[in-house]
């Protein structure tokens, strides 16, 4: 068994991915894997007014309006996944149907954790919609909590669409601010 082989998913790919702030180049890749993971995450979860409002377009025109606030990863120069901020929020994580599984995953988590917290707040959220259970398994895995369910407003063109979802709390980012 090589040294590489031994280490924990998360470790072989942080040393194989580069995270770095995304670029108005990245917007087709970055909509691409949104709009595909958010189907795969929400279609049987989400009301039918949500998924009416989550066009092909919407994915790329969100992705656009949301390039300062995005870190993207990379995998041999192509975005493999990424993660967005909204204050405490972190409010989108995506990964590439072929980079699922890989530990790239935790890494961009872990950088938007970091990233929380030098922004001066006590911890990072994010909401889950109830059903998503990969979701849900995903951020446990990670150390992360489940304070309940909740109502979370999805934006839309028309205002937004409330949708039934578990709030998720980082108890590492608390603990990083306290140090």
């Amino acid at each position: 068994m090589t040294e590489s082989s031994r280490r924990a998913p998360s470790e072989r790919a942080a040393s194989s991915v580069a995270l770095r702030p995304m670029a108005a180049a990245d917007v087709d890749a970055v909509a691409r894997i949104w709009r595909e993971g958010w189907a795969d995450a929400h279609l049987g979860h989400v009301p039918a007014a949500l998924v009416a409002a989550r066009t092909s377009g919407s994915f790329t025109e969100r992705a656009h309006d949301r390039v300062d606030d995005t870190i993207v990863a990379t995998r041999a120069d192509a975005v493999a996944g990424f993660v967005m901020i909204d204050g405490d929020q972190v409010d989108q994580l995506y990964l590439d149907r072929a980079a699922r599984g890989s530990g790239i995953g935790a890494v961009l988590l872990g950088a938007e954790e970091q990233a929380i917290v030098a922004a001066g707040y006590g911890r990072a959220w994010l909401a889950v919609a109830t059903g998503n259970n990969g979701a849900r398994r995903f951020y446990e895995r990670q150390g992360w909590a489940d304070e309940g369910p909740f109502v979370h407003h999805a934006p839309t063109p028309d205002g937004g669409v409330a949708v039934d979802c578990h709030r998720f709390v980082s108890a590492a980012a608390a603990r990083a601010r306290q140090t």
